[in-house]
């Protein structure tokens, strides 16, 4: 597997596979293939750290959430997994950090920042199937484009109630508290 490329396994896939896939991946598991995806370059990584601080544990803004980078979701235990760039649980009815690196509860948002290896599988893969397992609200993040686009779950599928550019300040849901700039 080259490390710039999206690697797609067959079917039958198990979460056994996952566990021996190869060093410099994010492995995901989903519909019995793994995807293996090349880890992140520094914007995509930049961009999946600006939410901790005034929404975790309130410096500058309101805490109250768990705010964590590719956490290992597991939709399905075992069997439908997905490692999204950023996920956030509010604290209130998820008081203490889970001992297991499996999250098994449905975030209240998620983070996904689009690269040109992995768009299409964001976009049509793990986008439905955030909004089939009920997740609120979800971000898609362009870092090369670039701009970020806030989306909330109506029915079964996402619109997008704001999109934001270089310099602009965002506020959106569910972090409409503390305005931020993403891309300078």
């Amino acid at each position: 597997m080259s490390a710039q490329v999206h690697f797609v396994s067959t079917d039958g896939a198990t979460y056994a596979d996952l566990e021996t896939a190869p060093a410099g991946y994010t492995v995901e598991l989903i519909g019995g293939r793994l995807h293996a995806l090349p880890r992140p370059k520094g914007k995509h990584v930049h961009s999946a750290s600006v939410l901790g601080r005034p929404f975790e544990d309130g410096s500058g803004g309101p805490g109250g959430w768990w705010i964590l980078d590719e956490p290992e979701i597991h939709w399905e235990l075992n069997r439908v997994v997905t490692v999204p760039e950023l996920a956030g649980w509010r604290k209130e009815p998820m008081p203490d950090m889970p001992d297991d690196h499996r999250f098994t509860g449905v975030p209240d948002w998620l983070g996904e920042i689009l690269s040109p290896t992995t768009r299409d599988y964001d976009l049509n893969e793990k986008v439905p199937l955030h909004a089939r397992q009920d997740v609120p609200f979800l971000w898609l993040i362009d870092p090369d484009a670039p701009w970020l686009a806030a989306h909330v779950l109506e029915g079964e599928s996402y619109h997008e109630v704001a999109r934001f550019g270089p310099g602009e300040p965002i506020q959106a849901p569910p972090f409409e508290a503390v305005a931020f700039t993403l891309f300078n």
